[in-house]
């Protein structure tokens, strides 16, 4: 079972920058952030993977977000920038211990998730 620690959240004005990390506690075939804001459903930032390194985001964060890891610590880190008042919410790092058909977004593809940390972005 591969534990997730993630850490970096905050509070920060419109237009400002915050960097998420994640440890995972052993290999993972793929990891994502995923977010979830008040009222809404889960949804999926983006995802990185272990043995490769191929990203894919969310569109409502293309440009803005870059996903990306250091595979010697297994550490993932999420770096937000130009950040917008509906970036608010709980981040979670998930990881994707071995290949499954689910899509990257789907949060049925992860089985271990992180406790969560709140990104909140004021106007």
């Amino acid at each position: 079972q591969v534990q997730l620690v993630e850490s970096g959240g905050g509070s920060v004005q419109a237009g400002g920058s915050l960097r998420l990390s994640c440890v995972a506690s052993g290999y993972t075939y793929s990891t994502a952030w995923f977010r979830q804001a008040a009222g809404k459903e889960r949804e999926g930032v983006a995802t990185i993977y272990f043995d490769t390194g191929i990203t894919y985001y969310a569109d409502s964060v293309k440009g803005r977000f870059t996903i990306s890891q250091d595979t010697a610590k297994n550490t993932m880190y999420l770096q937000m920038n130009s950040l917008k008042p509906e970036d608010t919410a709980m981040y979670f790092c998930a990881a994707r211990p071995r290949y499954t058909s689910d899509h990257w977004s789907s949060s049925r593809a992860y089985s271990n998730w992180g406790q969560g940390t709140q990104v909140t972005v004021s106007a």
